[in-house]
């Protein structure tokens, strides 16, 4: 995997739990279960594996360090909801009931081990950015209140007292939904699995999989032989050969400042949720971390882009296109912000579907995957270990009916087709694509 921490920082790794990086692999192996990739995904199938099966050998293989891919680089906001593309109010509700009980299970678990993790579970507003794409968000709320969801539609006069940005005509207060330090919590998960019996091995990239009753993974210091893999790699995954047309590793950037005042967060409407995102067609999205730094991405067709070839370096530079981009698309929500000092400013990869939401399930026997988050996965790729557990176990039924499961990715086209067909798209609407709709 390209890209360290000390290129293109993200804040997140500001105050996060010491971290003592596990020696890499020296030697061949031999385990029931290896999972590629240290992020949430990888971790939290790592957590959920031992936990139901303490007789098995676990190993977790990351190629640089823990929370280095996008886990460590996002815009931290915790969100419900699986599918975007439009989903019936019935489908909504039931996926939001699937990841509000996911963020309840990350919550549980920081309290039930006292982990120092950072989050904020303060709420968070969709805004809508016309006048149409309000009235029509008001109405998909009240049929989803009338579900139970515990959502508030709140007019342009109440959003202006929520959250007092320029150019919203409404917004969705989701109270359930937060904020998370990736870093902190994918860190605090290393002495659990530890404990638990899990082996981790840092600086160990997977360079090839030769599947098999027992896979052997090829990487610089040995051989891994596993009964079962886990294909945790995210944006990586074409590079070990898998879903080479189904995901886009799309480079996602993001700027952050300094801790903000808290009279002026507060004026803002900051202090009183966790954050926000858009319904614009490259939508943009604010989080503001428990230290008031203000973090902020997407908005705009530069904050993203896509390299010839799956390439996934993380090209972060002050002050270039990306980040001037960025805080244009910031200022336009708080012309007060126009002038703020943009203290930090990175990117990661995201792996995008055709059908923007995740896949999970088994390819074969024994080649397991939850990978195209499309950059919704801090909630779901922290469900993903629990699904991941089960399909292991070969208790499929709770996860039959959801759109995710046993996906395979595909209908992206191959290259050169791809690069050009992404760019020309991209530059002639300004549009993803595939646009993020409505939940």
């Amino acid at each position: 995997m390209d890209g360290v921490f000390d290129d293109n920082r993200a804040p997140w790794l500001i105050g996060a739990p010491p971290d003592e990086p596990a020696a890499p692999l020296a030697r061949d192996l031999d385990v029931d279960v290896a999972i590629i990739g240290g992020g949430f995904t990888g971790t939290s199938t790592a957590y959920h594996l031992s936990k139901r099966f303490p007789d098995r050998r676990i190993a977790l293989l990351e190629a640089v360090r823990l929370a280095n891919g996008a886990s460590g680089r996002n815009g931290g906001l915790m969100l419900n909801g699986i599918t975007v593309l439009d989903p019936s109010p019935e489908l909504a509700a039931r996926e939001h009931a699937i990841t509000r009980g996911q963020i309840d299970a990350i919550e549980a678990l920081i309290r039930e081990h006292a982990l120092p993790v950072r989050y904020r579970r303060a709420g968070v507003v969709q805004l809508s950015t016309t006048a149409k794409a309000a009235e029509e968000a008001h109405a998909f709320t009240e049929q989803l209140v009338r579900l139970g969801l515990p959502l508030r539609y709140l007019s342009r006069e109440e959003l202006e007292r929520t959250l007092s940005v320029r150019g919203a005509h409404g917004g969705v207060l989701d109270p359930t939904e937060g904020m998370i330090d990736g870093v902190d919590l994918i860190r605090a998960m290393r002495p659990l699995l530890v404990a638990q019996g899990v082996q981790i091995y840092e600086g160990t990239p997977v360079g090839v999989v030769r599947e098999g009753a027992v896979a052997e993974l090829e990487t610089p210091g040995g051989t891994v032989r596993a009964k079962a893999v886990v294909l945790a790699t995210g944006g990586y995954t074409p590079r070990l050969g898998y879903f080479r047309t189904g995901l886009l590793p799309v480079i996602s950037h993001v700027i952050a400042t300094d801790p903000l005042p808290r009279a002026q967060l507060d004026a803002m409407g900051l202090g009183r949720v966790a954050g926000f995102y858009d319904d614009l067609p490259r939508l943009g999205y604010c989080s503001v971390d428990v230290d008031g730094r203000l973090i902020f991405g997407g908005g705009t067709t530069a904050a993203y882009g896509y390299r010839f070839g799956n390439k996934t370096t993380f090209d972060a530079r002050p002050g270039d296109g990306p980040e001037r981009a960025l805080r244009g698309t910031l200022a336009a929500y708080w012309p007060e912000l126009a002038d703020v000092p943009i203290r930090h400013r990175w990117s990661g990869p995201l792996d995008l579907t055709l059908v923007r939401h995740c896949a999970i399930g088994v390819l074969g026997d024994n080649v397991y995957y939850a990978v195209g988050f499309s950059g919704h996965g801090i909630v779901l790729a922290n469900l993903a270990g629990r699904v991941l557990a089960d399909l292991y176990a070969g208790e499929h039924d709770a996860w039959r009916d959801c759109a995710f499961y046993m996906r395979r990715p595909g209908g992206i086209p191959p290259e050169p087709m791809r690069w050009i067909g992404y760019h020309l798209y991209t530059k002639l609407t300004g549009r993803s694509p595939w646009k993020r709709d409505r939940r």
